[in-house]
């Protein structure tokens, strides 16, 4: 009985171990979720600082993307070819940022195509410039041609103009003139009478002058009797010469033949027409210029 006694051990004793080591577990156990509780949570904070940390990138990615297609705008030129090229890269953008970036990967390839972009405007921008630097000085060179042309069209109207001026000064040099003119009307007898229902025709005598530079042989000289109506008297046959580019009445017309002296010359005109009293003027024709003129009067 004894011997039983002494190997029989007493559950009451053994209790405080068990807590202990169920205290101990327990609180393994709880600075373990602890711990790990802490490091998902540092997880989730690094994660989320990250993904802003890309959107900024990307936002400013976006926005260099669209500053880019608005320099492209201001890229365009006179030259087809080249806006069109232009386009092309500006369709390229616009592509790119319809794209959905959103890992680390996707950015950084995003950033390379930012900068192959940039690149190639880059050599744009150098291709413009060599344009415009020789389109402007194609620009000043046409300047100064269309400048060396004018200036030669105003010299060639000016020479043009002097030879005209010339040409029409040696012209009027050569023109005849008349002095001297006298107006006798004449009755049937030939005497003197201005009263018109007794003239018979008027005689008009002139001198053809001296003139060295003009040609020398036959001349037509024209005489107009102009009537106080102002209507020229007309000559037996109708006929009429070119004057201003018109044809008009002459009264009466003689042949000379000239040798660049001095020549007294006399016209008659036969009457064909009533005539009235008043102031008439005699005017005289040659070569298609007025030569000389004078005033009578009939009663």
């Amino acid at each position: 009985m004894e011997t039983t006694t002494n190997s029989y051990s007493n559950p009451e004793k053994k209790t405080p171990v068990v807590l202990i080591l169920l205290v101990v577990f327990l609180a393994i156990a709880v600075a373990f979720l602890g711990y790990k509780y802490y490091t998902e949570t540092q997880k989730l904070k690094s994660t989320s600082a990250e993904k802003e940390i890309l959107e900024d990138i990307k936002s400013d990615l976006e926005k260099q993307l669209r500053d880019m297609v608005v320099e492209y705008d201001s890229l365009k030129t006179e030259n087809d070819s080249i806006n069109t090229l232009l386009t092309g890269e500006q369709n390229k953008i616009k592509r790119l940022l319809r794209l959905q970036v959103s890992d680390a990967e996707k950015i950084r390839k995003y950033r390379e195509e930012l900068e192959t972009l940039r690149k190639v405007m880059r050599s744009y921008i150098v291709q413009i410039d060599s344009l415009n630097t020789r389109n402007r000085l194609l620009t000043e060179e046409n300047i100064q041609v269309r400048q060396q042309l004018t200036a030669a069209e105003t010299q060639n109207i000016e020479l043009g103009k002097e030879k005209e001026l010339l040409g029409t000064q040696v012209q009027l040099a050569r023109v005849l003139s008349a002095k001297s003119i006298t107006v006798e009307p004449l009755n049937k007898s030939d005497r003197l009478n201005n009263k018109v229902k007794k003239i018979a025709k008027i005689a008009v005598g002139f001198t053809i002058r001296e003139n060295a530079v003009s040609e020398a042989g036959q001349k037509v000289i024209y005489i107009r009797l102009i009537n106080p109506d102002n209507v020229a008297l007309a000559n037996t046959s109708g006929d009429m010469f070119t004057y201003n580019g018109e044809n008009i009445v002459y009264s009466a017309k003689r042949e000379i033949e000239y040798e660049n002296k001095d020549i007294d010359v006399k016209i008659f005109w036969d009457k064909t027409e009533e005539l009235i009293p008043g102031s008439y003027t005699a005017i005289l024709y040659a070569e298609g210029y007025e030569i000389g003129s004078a005033p009578f009067t009939l009663k």
